[in-house]
């Protein structure tokens, strides 16, 4: 079964609901965008958590395209989904990783039995991705994905993204 799709502008760490999901890099230890402001926000206790991963299971770092969850701090959700988008480029197709974000996380959500989710843009900030082109591909995914969450709610920063991820869903 399909989640219910809903789209806000918005910030992403003030959402109410049981899982954030972070567009991280594979350091897990922090950055900046959305994965600056959800360890801010969140404190300490994420990125002990973090380190804690990367101490046993992602010694190397959390790979592209995966998801890993950790307690949500002071966040008002209960779980924060860490997942390592790809670097846009020209030169190589690495849509399949950026599918990968979304599926990896709606697979660790269903795990910890989670019912609500928020998703940002992954890799449509610094990593370059164009938006109409991640927003095609997020929501294609989780449309396509599934999962045994109700609700999942992209959370757009700016009035560019809310419009590309519209237009993604009226096609």
């Amino acid at each position: 079964m399909a989640a219910q799709i809903t789209l806000v502008q918005g910030d992403i760490t003030e959402q109410n609901v049981d899982v954030v999901v972070n567009a991280a890099n594979s350091s897990l230890l922090g950055g900046g965008g959305v994965d600056g402001a959800i360890h801010r926000r969140g404190g300490p206790a994420i990125l002990a958590q973090c380190r804690e991963l990367r101490a046993s299971r992602y010694p190397d770092g959390l790979p592209t395209g995966q998801a890993v969850a950790t307690t949500a701090g002071k966040l008002p959700a209960r779980w924060v989904i860490h997942t390592v988008g790809p670097v846009y480029t020209e030169s190589e197709d690495r849509s399949e990783l950026l599918a990968s974000c979304y599926r990896e996380s709606l697979r660790v959500a269903g795990e910890l039995g989670a019912q609500t989710v928020a998703f940002p843009a992954v890799s449509a900030g610094v990593y370059g991705w164009p938006l109409a082109d991640a927003a095609r591909i997020a929501l294609t995914t989780v449309l396509n994905t599934p999962t045994r969450v109700r609700e999942v709610r992209f959370v757009l920063f700016g009035a560019a993204a809310l419009n590309a991820f519209s237009a993604a869903q009226r096609k």
